[in-house]
């Protein structure tokens, strides 16, 4: 019997319900523990299975807002007490969900549409996400969900780990900080079998080395940002904490609505004129969400809270970002580089404008409307251009998990 609930995006406690019923039901294989507790005092639950000391770390809930990581790491729990092979001198790890705080504030089990999605959206200000508040953050300012999770790799010291993310509009793609030889092959036959698009040319990989298709290494530190202005690196994350083991991180991104767009590989006929239109467009949206946020400040005064403060972190973000894409263009810039940038220059603004409605809202302030109004458009645009069709919940699940298999298998095979 399957773990996964009905056909929506598990909250926190159902997930922390379906593993202790795993536990529960194979009490000598499986085990549910405590292992930290959030800001606001919410327990940090995980699940393993199998006592192997050669451990691969799954991570689901980094950010609140890409939910399918919950169901993946049930449906891999699930796969790993059932299939001995996968149990081979390996044991898993699970970490239920590393952000509960920002689980309890994004809300959308089930979205109808890109609008639905937006109108309970919530992702923290990087300083309060634990996987990039060290890039941001000094060691003694450190979140406690930051350190629950570098104390769970201390302890288990995972040859993989594994951080379930997806995206809201787009195509799959893996990050790895290290090379593993062999996955670019069945994460692309995965995609391809469950008919979602590889993203050819993610922007949060822009300049790395690509070990196939949707499959992009990262740069070793030291080496330049490929966006300058952004204040976090992914270097300085806790995706590089395994390294201190010999261990290296994959991070397996999924979409919830799919769209061809972000996977076409042929060069772009004019790169320069269509990022320096993306950075214009994403200047002027973001100049809409600042005025309101300055028109409403005065009665927002003495306002405080997570999603005021993602907002203005958002926002703040736009500037350098728009400076960034209006300089000179990666060298053979692609059609799918180019979406993936688009779908960025949309997404921002949105989701500023979406957590500021949300605190226009709950303050019954009279901006609330025409931020609605904004949300509704920009939402409905975002779909449009993009063609934007949802991934079955089930096809999310199926093809992170296996990704997930694929990674843990070659991985060993390659003597990591």
């Amino acid at each position: 019997m399957s773990l996964l609930p009905e056909l929506r995006y598990p909250s926190v406690p159902e997930l922390v319900h379906a593993a202790r019923g795993l536990a529960a039901r194979w009490p000598g294989l499986c085990s549910l523990r405590q292992v930290g507790a959030s800001r606001a005092g919410r327990p940090l639950h995980l699940l393993s299975v199998g006592r192997a000391a050669r451990a691969v770390l799954v991570v689901a809930g980094a950010h609140a807002n890409e939910p399918a990581g919950g169901s993946t790491l049930l449906a891999l729990a699930e796969r790993a007490t059932l299939e001995r092979t996968l149990r081979d001198g390996v044991s898993w790890h699970f970490l239920l969900c590393a952000d509960p705080d920002g689980a309890s504030l994004h809300v959308t089990p089930a979205p109808r549409d890109l609008l639905d999605y937006h109108l309970g959206f919530y992702r923290p200000a990087g300083p309060e996400q634990p996987e990039w508040s060290p890039s941001v953050l000094p060691p003694d300012r450190l979140p406690p969900e930051t350190r629950v999770l570098t104390g769970v790799i201390d302890e288990l010291r995972p040859y993989l780990q594994v951080s379930l993310h997806g995206t809201d509009l787009g195509g799959t793609w893996v990050q790895l900080t290290r090379d593993v030889p062999g996955l670019a092959e069945p994460f692309a036959k995965s995609a391809a079998r469950l008919h979602i698009p590889v993203e050819a040319g993610a922007s949060d990989a822009a300049g790395w080395t690509a070990a196939g298709p949707g499959v992009h290494v990262m740069p070793a530190p030291g080496a330049g940002a490929a966006y300058p202005s952004m204040p976090d690196d992914a270097r300085h994350s806790t995706w590089y904490h395994a390294h201190r083991y010999g261990g290296l991180t994959a991070i397996v991104e999924v979409p919830m609505w799919a769209s061809d767009l972000v996977g076409d590989p042929a060069p772009h006929p004019a790169p320069e004129a269509a990022l320096c239109g993306l950075a214009e467009r994403l200047r002027r949206d973001a100049l809409q969400v600042e005025r309101v946020f300055a028109e409403a400040a005065p009665r927002l005064d003495g306002v405080q809270g997570p999603l005021l403060r993602a907002a203005r972190w958002a926002l703040d973000l736009m500037p350098g970002l728009a400076e960034d894409w209006a300089g000179t263009p990666p060298a053979d810039t692609t059609r799918a580089y180019v979406g993936s940038v688009e779908a960025f220059a949309r997404r921002l603004p949105l989701r500023a404008a979406a957590m500021l409605l949300r605190v226009l809202r709950e303050t019954d302030d009279r901006a609330a409307p025409l931020v609605q109004h904004l949300v509704a458009d920009w939402s409905s645009a975002f779909a449009d251009r993009f063609q934007a069709r949802w991934v079955p919940l089930a096809h999310q699940v199926e093809h992170q998990s296996d990704t997930v298999v694929a990674a843990a298998r070659y991985a060993r095979e390659a003597g990591m």
